[in-house]
Formats: structure tokens, sequence, C-alpha cells
């Protein structure tokens, strides 16, 4: 029986970011599970663009993926997000699964990295152990996330909730296009003293966001924004991709929808 695993990311058009991310965890997946075929789908209809129009690359959309899959005679398939929580690029995805569920013996999706209260305990033991240098007097790590006005923003404040229940005191998380803002953290950090800001995005790939909502040089980025309040500031250019620790959440969420398809026979 032909089986395969789609795995489906936002995507990015920085290529280097791509490699250590998205890359990473479709091979990690891949080994994982070497009886499944991995194939690969992006949700951002822009970045498909650009990479095929810069790059000459071509990327599925998660439908075209499920219509070639349905074509090539595949008759198990698990589609596993990389996406951080279940927002509007998740529900696109499962609105497309759903779509195909007839073209497939069995079909079904994994989770995205935040779904359920475990996962914030892990993904702030990750976050913590790979940020441990800075998490000292007179330092705030700050990390951006996306944002979104879906419901499933809250997995933002949820996140730093448990950053500070698990005695993280000096992390912080703002959103580039929803709440918590920028302005509120620029507040919450204030009150701390603190002299030096450390910035990490809060996303699977260091993208657009990262390079330039976050590090870059122009005057509303949140590099220079503190710069200009005098902070000392340091910016990782890493996505959540680059941690082994995040990559084996999604291998177990991955694992989790195996098992239930095996169990579906």
């Amino acid at each position: 029986m032909k089986q395969a695993i789609l795995v489906v990311s936002f995507g990015t058009s920085y290529q280097e970011s791509r490699k250590k991310t998205i890359e990473a965890i479709e091979q990690a997946i891949k080994e994982e599970f070497p009886e499944y075929e991995l194939r690969r789908a992006f949700t951002s209809r822009i970045i498909i663009g650009i990479l095929k129009k810069r790059d000459n690359i071509y990327i599925d959309s998660v439908e075209e993926a499920l219509e070639k899959l349905a074509l090539e005679g595949f008759q198990r398939v698990i589609v596993q997000p990389t996406l951080v929580m279940g927002g509007e690029e998740n529900d696109h995805m499962v609105a497309a699964v759903k779509q195909y569920e007839n073209r497939f013996k069995r079909i079904l999706w994994g989770k995205p990295l935040l779904s359920e209260e475990a996962d914030y305990e892990r993904l702030c033991s990750v976050l913590a152990e790979d940020t441990k240098e800075y998490d000292r007097e007179g330092t705030e790590i700050l990390f951006m996330g996306h944002g979104t006005e879906h419901e499933a923003n809250e997995c933002y404040p949820r996140l730093a909730e448990v950053l500070k229940q698990n005695g993280y005191g000096r992390y912080h998380i703002g959103t580039v296009e929803a709440e918590p803002a920028f302005e509120a953290v620029k507040e919450e950090v204030k009150k701390t003293g603190s002299s030096r800001m450390v910035l990490q995005p809060l996303m699977i790939v260091s993208g657009d966001h990262a390079h330039n909502d976050m590090a870059g040089e122009g005057e509303e980025s949140w590099k220079s924004q503190l710069e200009s309040e005098g902070y000392q500031v340091v910016c990782r250019l890493k996505g959540m991709g680059e941690l082994e620790g995040v990559r084996s959440m999604f291998l177990d969420h991955a694992r989790e929808a195996c098992k239930k398809l095996e169990a579906m026979g």
C-alpha cells in the first residue's frame, strides 16, 4: 500500500533558514518514518510565487500536493504541519484535507506545535535551554511571535504565562501583528531596570519578520526602537525549527497521527 507524509509549512524565501528549519524538520520526519514517502507543501502563495520566479523552485500548495498523491495512487496519507499554532494557515490545511478525504483510503492530519498543555511546558523548556547563557541579571529575553486575529493568538500570552510559572521571569513575548503588542513588551522590560535585551524569533523560520521587523536597521524595528531608548541589543536570527527540541515535538505529533492512522487499518 502506497503511503505518504505531507509536511506542510508556511514557507520562507530565505534559503539558508529554510535549510536549517523546514528541511531539518522534514529530514527528521523522513528518518523516523522510512515506510512513508515524504512530500512538501507550503501554505503561502506569495512565497511559492517568489521561489518559482526568483529561484526556479516549484513548491506545491496543499491542494496541489494532495492532488498529486491521489493521482499517483497513494492510499494512506498523514498531513503534518510545521506551524506554531492552529491559526488560519492550519485551518486552510485542514479544509484542504477534508476536501480530499474521499480520494484516499485513509487521510488525517497531525497537530501544530502548540496544541495541548504539555506542548507549552515542553516549548518553555526548549527555549530556556537554548537561551540559558543570556538568562542573567541585567538582561531580558524577548521573543517575537507573528500574531494573528485568529483566536489561536491566545497561545502567545499562554506561553508567556507558562514561562513565568516555571521561574523564567526574564522572558517576554510580543507579536508583530497582534497582542501582546511590542509597546506592551517595552513597558514590561522598562520595569525590570535591565540594560541588555536579547531578541529572538518565536517563529519556525528566521525570515522577513525576524530580519526586518525584529533585527532590521529601519527605525521601526524592535532593535532600533530599543537601541534608541538606550538598551544594548543582541539579535539572534534563529528560527525555532533549528532547535532539536522543537523538531522532536513535531516528530511526536507526527507519531501520534501515525498511530491513529494505523489503528484505522
